[in-house]
């Protein structure tokens, strides 16, 4: 198999997307990746990503991108969260992204970074890692209207993305 071929086996799984560190695990050199690049097989996306040339886009794209741009331990954070899931408005042009360590790329200026020291829990919606919705909606509390919050707290445990327990907490700390 090509180096490409390789590539594309990890790639079509995760967005399109694949780092250059990730393509150094597998035995593909990280000029193989910039060659790619160069015939149109990749596109360079950011700092040691690329995503294929040939790639179906989907919704959740922006959402999978952001994060890797970010780092591997990097995870979708509060308002995006909510917006990947569609429980209420947010705002669109911004994507918030948390990580625990510095970064010191420059990034496209609709990722947000959010540096948390500590590591929260972290699940995978759409294969993309990600804050719990629970943890989210709490996140946000201060940046979005309350009423947007119960409503998305309302839609995340009709959708089966919070427990009835963790329904009821967000509800008494909104005062409801």
């Amino acid at each position: 198999m090509s180096y490409y071929d390789d590539i594309y086996e990890v790639a079509a799984d995760d967005y399109g997307l694949v780092s250059s560190a990730t393509a150094q695990k597998m035995g593909v050199p990280a000029i193989e990746l910039v060659k790619l690049a160069k015939r149109g097989r990749l596109i360079h996306v950011g700092r040691g990503l690329y995503r294929l040339a040939h790639y179906v886009p989907t919704p959740y794209d922006s959402y999978a991108e952001a994060v890797a741009l970010v780092g591997p331990e990097a995870y979708l954070f509060g308002e995006s969260v909510i917006a990947l899931h569609g429980l209420a408005p947010t705002n669109p042009k911004l994507l918030y992204v948390a990580t625990p360590k510095r970064i010191r790329k420059t990034l496209p200026d609709h990722i947000v970074v959010v540096r948390r020291e500590t590591c929260e829990k972290t699940v995978r919606y759409e294969g993309i890692a990600s804050q719990s919705v629970f943890d989210a909606i709490r996140s946000c509390k201060g940046m979005m209207m309350p009423e947007r919050l119960h409503d998305a707290a309302d839609r995340a445990r009709r959708e089966g993305l919070v427990t009835r327990t963790q329904h009821a907490a967000l509800s008494e700390e909104a005062g409801r």
